[in-house]
C-alpha cells in the first residue's frame, strides 16, 4: 500500500513539473539589418540550461516557469535578457556591439581582453585581413596596422612581401619579425592560405614581444587561424576571379625614334672622340644590310612594343571551402582552398593548394585536448629571375624594336641580330626558355593537452611541428646568346628542407580575490630545435633542351655540386605576471631567459627582462558616469628583447672545404674560412612606450596613440678583416654600434553616421619612424654594406639613418658657355655636369633616404541596406627611390635600346637638360650613382576599392543560404607619384627572403612592374 502511495506521488510531482515547464521558440535578429544570426547562445539564466539558434537564428529553449530569464549572446552583438512571463514566442532583435574592450586579444602564451591590455598590440580580423585578393598574409597586412611598414616590392605571382615593425634595428642581422601561428613559433607565415586566418595580433612593444625573449627585436606577429564552433555544421565558400593588367608604363623609343637616336649617336661620336675620327655603325640600318628589318626604302618593317608583347593581362582564380561545426564538447573545422595566381609577365605563375583541420575535445572536466594540421603544396614558376643580368625586365626596355618576336620562319629575334648591339635574347624568348619552378611542401601542425589542477590551475603542454621542403628546378636554354648558350644550357637543381619543432609547457594561474582585484601569472619552459640541410647540383652543356633539370646527366659538364647542413637549438623559460586592481590600475611583468646555440658556452644565455602599467582612467568615479567618454586609458612600456638571427657557428673559427690542383689533378683540401669571435653575444633592443587609449561618444570613437623609443645595442656587425688574415670570408661578426628607432602612431576609427539602414565609418591609420645611427666600429668610420652599383650606393654613417643612398649631385649638363669649365675635367659641353670641390674632386654624399618619414593610410566604409563600399588610400611620404635602370637606358645608345627621355637629351639647341649628348657607347661618360637617379618616392595610392552586395534574407529563406555576398574590387586603381618608374615602391637587389635587405630597399633596376587587379568574388554559407 505504501508502495503504490509513493508511485501515485512520484507521478504526481512529475506531472506538475513537466506542466510548469515551458517550451519557448523563437528567431534572432540583428537590429541593424535585420538579417539571421546564426549559432546565437540562448541560456536559461542563473542555470546550466541553454541552447544555440541553427543557422537560420531559429532557437527552442525549454524554461521551469514564467519568471525565467532567456540571456541572448553572440560575439559582436550586445546581449539582451528577457523574462518569459505568458509568452511562447520570444523573437529577439540584438544591437551591433561597437565596444570591443571585452574582444580577447591574443598574446604569447594565452590572451587578454583588450580593456586589460598594457602593451602595444594592434588587432585584425579576418573580413579585414582578406579584403582584397592576395597570395599571402604579409601583403594582406599593407597599410592596415600603424607602425608596420610592408613593402611589395616585387609583384611576381606568390612573391611574399617585405615587413618591417618599428623600423630597422639591425645593420647585419635579420630584421623580419617572428611569425607565431597557433601557437608555434619561428614559422613562415607566409605560406599559410591567408583564407584560413581568424585574426591576426602584432606585438610591437618590449612589454608584448619580451615574452619571446632573444628573437622579440623586430616584433612579433601571432596568428590565429579559424577554429569549430558550436552549432551545426556550417559550410562557407568564398570564390574570386580576377584580373591583372599593367598600371604603369615606361615609355621607350619607338622604331622611327631608335634610328634617329642610333644615327645620332654615331655622327656625334666625332666631337667625343679625342682624335675626332669619323665613326659610323658595324653595319648601317638600312635595307642592303638588314633586309629582314627594312623595307626597300629604309623604313623598319617592325615596331615592336616590348611592353605589350611581355606583359599581358592575367587571369587569376581562387577557391576556398570551411567547414566549422561541433557540440558543447567537441569543436572541429576543415578547409580546402585553391589559388591559381597568374602574373602579368608571361609564363609566371603561382598555383598553390591547402587543406587545414582542427579539433578541441574537452575530454574530461579537467582534460582538454587539441591540435591542428596545415598542409600546403605549392608551385611557382618564376621567370624574372638574375636582377642586373640580361633577364625579362631589363630586355623588355632595352630590346630594340626594329626587331619582331619571331621571324616569318619561326626563328627567334633579337639584338642580338644586329651587329654592334648588347646582344640580348628577346623577353618574350627568355621568358619561355628561362625560369625557376619552385616546388614546395609544408606541412605545419600541433597538438596540446590542457589539464585543470585546481579552479584556477591549469597546465598545457604543446608539441608544434613545422616542414618546409622545396626543390627549385632551374633551366637556361641552350638557346639564349649572353645567357646560357655559351654553355651548352644550363640545368641546376636546390633542394632544401627545414625541420622545427618546438614544446612549449607552462602553467597559467588565474585568481579572482573579493576585493575584485585578479591575478594571471604564467610559468613555463620551452625547447626547439631548427635543422636545415640543402644541396645543389648544376649541370651544362647539353645535346638538347629536351631534358632540362629531368635528366642532369644529360649535360657532359659538372658545374658545381655543394650540400650543407646547419642545425641549431634553444632552451628557455619565461614568466609573466598580471596583476589588476579594480579594473583600474593593471600591471604586467615579464621575463624570459634564452640560451641559443648559436653562441659560445660564456654568451649562451640571456635574460629579457620587461614592465608595464596601465591606469584606465574611465574606471575612476569622476569619469565613470561620462556620457562622452567611455574608455580612456594610459599605458607606459619599457624593456628588453634580442635578435639572434646571424650565420650558425660564428662565435667558432671554421675551415672550409676547397680543391687545389696537384699533379694535373683537383685534390681537396681545407682552407681557413672564418676567423671566428667566441666574446660574440645577443643583440639587444631597449624599447621605451608610452600610450593613449581613448573611445567616446558611445563607442563612436576610438583612438589609439603611441610613442616608443627603442636603442639596438651589441649590433651583430660583419667588420671587415685584412685579406692578408688568409680567410675565405673578410669579415668577423662582432658587436659594435647602436642604432635608435623612434616614432609615433596613430590609429582613429569613427562612426560618423548609424542608422538602421545606413553606417559610414572611417578609419585613419598613421606612423613616423625616425632611424638614427648612434655608434659603429670602435672610430665610427663609414661603412659601405652595399649593394654596389657602378661603385657605392649606400653609407651606414653616425648620426645618419639605415638606408641612407650615397652618391654624387649631378647638376645637369655643361653648356657650350662652359666649355672651360669641363675642360678641367676632361670633358666637354654636352657632357653631365656635377659638384666638385676645391680641389677639383667630385663631392660625394647622402642624397636621399630609402625609408619614409611617415606613412598612412585612410579608410572609409558606406553601408546602405544590402550594399556595403568601402576604400583605403595609402599615403607614403619623404622617401626616395633610385631608378637604376637610367644608367643603361639614358647613358648606353648603341648598345640597346632608351627610355624615351633621351630625346630630351644635350643638343645644341637644347642645353638645358640633365641628359648628356648621345654619342657612340665608345665615347659615353662614365655613369654614376645620382641625384639624378635618386628621385622622389613619395606616393599616394589608390590601395583598394570594394562595391559589395549581400541579398536579403527574405530572398534566402527558402533555401538552406543564410548569407549570399557578391562584390568586386580594384587594386592599385590609381598612383599619384613624381616618380618615373613603373613603381616607387621596389626591391630588386633583395637576394634573399628573410635576410636584412634594410640597404637595398627602393633601389630600382628593372623590376616586375606592380599590375592593376580588378576582382569579382562571392561568399556563401550554408
Amino acid at each position: 500500500m505504501k508502495a503504490k502511495l509513493f508511485y501515485v506521488l512520484a507521478c504526481l510531482l512529475f506531472s506538475m513539473q513537466a506542466m510548469a515547464q515551458i517550451k519557448i521558440s523563437g528567431k534572432v535578429t540583428s537590429a541593424a539589418d535585420g538579417t539571421a544570426i546564426p549559432n546565437t547562445t540562448v541560456a536559461v539564466k542563473g542555470t546550466s540550461t541553454g541552447t544555440i539558434a541553427n543557422v537560420d537564428g531559429v532557437y527552442t529553449v525549454t524554461v521551469p516557469n514564467q519568471n525565467a530569464v532567456l540571456v541572448f549572446s553572440f560575439t559582436g552583438f550586445g546581449s539582451k535578457e528577457v523574462v518569459v512571463g505568458n509568452q511562447t514566442t520570444i523573437n529577439v532583435s540584438l544591437e551591433v556591439q561597437v565596444n570591443t574592450l571585452n574582444d580577447l586579444v591574443v598574446i604569447g602564451y594565452g590572451s587578454v581582453k583588450k580593456s586589460d591590455l598594457t602593451g602595444a598590440v594592434s588587432s585584425l580580423k579576418a573580413e579585414r585581413i582578406m579584403d582584397a585578393p592576395v597570395p599571402n598574409i604579409s601583403q594582406a597586412l599593407q597599410g592596415k596596422i600603424a607602425g608596420v611598414d610592408v613593402n611589395i616590392n616585387s609583384s611576381a605571382p606568390g612573391q611574399a612581401a617585405k615587413v618591417r615593425i618599428r623600423g630597422i634595428g639591425s645593420i647585419n642581422s635579420f630584421v623580419d619579425p617572428l611569425y607565431v601561428v597557433d601557437g608555434v613559433a619561428g614559422v613562415d607565415g607566409n605560406a599559410i592560405n591567408p583564407n584560413d586566418i581568424a585574426s591576426i595580433e602584432v606585438l610591437k612593444d618590449a612589454s608584448s614581444t619580451a615574452i619571446y625573449g632573444a628573437r622579440g627585436a623586430n616584433g612579433v606577429i601571432m596568428i590565429t587561424t579559424k577554429r569549430g564552433r558550436s552549432g551545426p555544421t556550417q559550410v562557407s565558400y568564398q570564390g574570386d576571379v580576377n584580373v591583372s593588367t599593367l598600371a604603369r608604363h615606361l615609355r621607350t623609343l619607338n622604331s622611327d625614334e631608335f634610328v634617329k637616336v642610333y644615327n645620332e649617336a654615331f655622327a656625334n661620336a666625332t666631337k667625343f672622340d679625342p682624335d675626332h675620327g669619323t665613326w659610323t655603325p658595324t653595319a648601317i640600318l638600312d635595307h642592303a644590310h638588314y633586309p629582314l628589318l627594312f623595307d626597300e626604302n629604309n623604313k623598319p618593317l617592325y615596331n615592336t612594343n616590348w611592353e605589350k608583347e611581355t606583359y599581358k593581362p592575367a587571369v587569376s582564380t581562387s577557391h576556398q571551402l570551411n567547414f566549422q561545426g561541433g557540440t558543447d564538447k567537441l569543436l572541429y573545422s576543415a578547409s580546402l582552398g585553391y589559388l591559381d595566381q597568374n602574373g602579368l609577365m608571361i609564363n609566371s605563375w603561382f598555383r598553390r593548394y591547402s587543406a587545414r583541420a582542427t579539433f578541441d575535445d574537452q575530454v574530461k572536466d579537467w582534460l582538454k585536448i587539441g591540435g591542428s594540421l596545415n598542409i600546403v603544396s605549392s608551385t611557382q614558376r618564376l621567370v624574372s629571375d638574375g636582377n642586373g643580368s640580361l633577364n625579362v625586365p631589363r630586355m623588355v626596355t632595352e630590346e630594340v624594336p626594329i626587331v619582331p618576336v619571331r621571324y616569318p620562319d619561326g626563328t627567334w629575334a633579337g639584338n642580338y641580330d644586329i651587329a654592334g648591339l648588347e646582344g640580348g635574347p628577346n623577353p618574350v624568348q627568355i621568358a619561355q626558355n628561362r625560369y625557376t619552378l619552385n616546388n614546395q611542401m609544408h606541412t605545419l601542425g600541433n597538438f596540446y593537452m590542457q589539464f585543470r589542477i585546481t579552479k584556477d590551475l591549469e597546465f598545457k603542454t604543446d608539441f608544434g611541428y613545422d616542414q618546409i621542403s622545396n626543390k627549385a628546378n632551374f633551366y637556361s636554354a641552350g638557346n639564349l646568346p649572353h645567357l646560357s648558350q655559351d654553355q651548352g644550357g644550363v640545368a641546376r637543381i636546390t633542394n632544401d628542407y627545414n625541420k622545427y619543432w618546438q614544446s612549449e609547457n607552462y602553467l597559467t594561474y588565474n585568481k579572482t580575490f573579493k576585493n575584485n582585484n585578479t591575478l594571471n601569472a604564467i610559468a613555463g619552459i620551452s625547447f626547439l630545435e631548427y635543422n636545415a640541410q640543402n644541396n645543389l647540383s648544376e649541370t651544362q652543356n647539353f645535346l638538347s633542351d629536351y631534358f632540362q633539370w629531368n635528366y642532369q646527366a644529360a649535360g657532359s659538364v659538372r658545374a658545381n655540386i655543394t650540400s650543407q647542413t646547419q642545425p641549431w637549438s634553444m632552451n628557455s623559460y619565461y614568466a609573466r605576471v598580471n596583476y589588476s586592481i579594480k579594473g583600474k590600475y593593471l600591471f604586467t611583468a615579464t621575463g624570459r631567459y634564452d640560451g641559443s646555440s648559436k653562441f659560445s658556452k660564456d654568451n649562451q644565455f640571456a635574460f629579457f627582462p620587461s614592465v608595464a602599467a596601465a591606469w584606465r582612467v574611465s574606471e575612476e568615479d569622476f569619469l565613470k558616469n561620462s556620457k562622452t567618454i567611455n574608455n580612456l586609458k594610459i599605458r607606459a612600456s619599457y624593456g628588453t628583447s634580442g635578435n639572434q638571427e646571424i650565420g650558425l657557428f660564428q662565435s667558432l673559427a671554421q675551415l672550409r672545404p676547397d680543391q687545389v690542383v696537384l699533379n694535373g689533378a683537383n685534390q681537396p683540401t681545407l682552407i681557413p674560412g672564418y676567423v671566428g669571435n667566441p666574446d660574440l653575444k645577443w643583440e639587444r633592443s631597449n624599447q621605451i612606450d608610452a600610450g593613449l587609449e581613448l573611445v567616446m561618444v558611445d563607442n563612436r570613437i576610438n583612438l589609439n596613440v603611441d610613442y616608443y623609443n627603442r636603442k639596438t645595442s651589441d649590433l651583430l656587425l660583419a667588420a671587415p678583416i685584412p685579406w692578408s688574415a688568409g680567410m675565405y670570408t673578410p669579415n668577423v661578426y662582432k658587436n659594435v654600434g647602436e642604432v635608435r628607432n623612434t616614432g609615433l602612431e596613430v590609429n582613429l576609427s569613427t562612426i560618423n553616421i548609424q542608422k538602421p539602414n545606413f553606417t559610414w565609418s572611417t578609419t585613419f591609420v598613421f606612423a613616423t619612424n625616425k632611424n638614427r645611427i648612434l655608434t659603429l666600429n670602435d672610430g665610427n668610420a663609414d661603412i659601405f654594406p652595399g649593394p654596389n652599383f657602378l661603385g657605392q650606393t649606400n653609407i651606414l654613417r653616425v648620426g645618419e639613418p639605415i638606408g641612407s643612398f650615397y652618391g654624387m649631385n649631378r647638376l645637369g649638363t655643361y653648356s657650350t658657355d662652359e666649355a672651360a669649365e669641363a675642360a678641367k675635367h676632361s670633358l666637354l659641353p654636352g657632357d653631365r655636369k656635377y659638384e666638385y670641390d676645391a680641389n677639383g674632386n667630385a663631392v660625394y654624399g647622402i642624397i636621399g633616404r630609402a625609408y619614409p618619414k611617415w606613412t598612412g593610410t585612410f579608410s572609409s566604409t558606406f553601408k546602405l541596406k544590402g550594399w556595403d563600399f568601402t576604400f583605403d588610400i595609402r599615403f607614403v611620404q619623404g622617401v626616395n627611390t633610385a631608378a637604376a635602370f637610367k644608367h643603361s637606358t639614358e647613358d648606353r645608345q648603341t648598345l640597346a635600346n632608351s627610355l624615351a627621355t633621351v630625346l630630351n637629351a644635350w643638343t645644341p639647341e637644347n642645353q638645358n637638360t640633365h641628359i648628356a649628348q648621345v654619342r657612340s657607347y665608345k665615347f659615353t661618360q662614365d655613369s654614376h650613382f645620382d641625384t639624378w637617379w635618386v628621385e622622389d618616392g613619395s606616393y599616394i595610392r589608390g590601395q583598394n576599392f570594394t562595391l559589395g552586395y549581400s541579398f536579403p534574407e527574405s530572398w534566402l529563406e527558402r533555401s538552406h543560404i543564410t548569407k549570399f555576398r557578391i562584390y568586386a574590387s580594384v587594386q592599385n586603381l590609381f598612383l599619384i607619384t613624381k616618380y618615373t618608374g613603373y613603381d616607387p615602391e621596389v626591391d630588386t637587389f633583395n637576394f634573399g627572403y628573410g635576410t636584412n635587405t634594410g640597404f637595398s630597399q627602393n633601389i630600382d633596376f628593372f623590376p616586375y612592374p606592380r599590375p592593376r587587379v580588378w576582382n569579382l568574388g562571392v561568399n556563401v554559407s550554408f
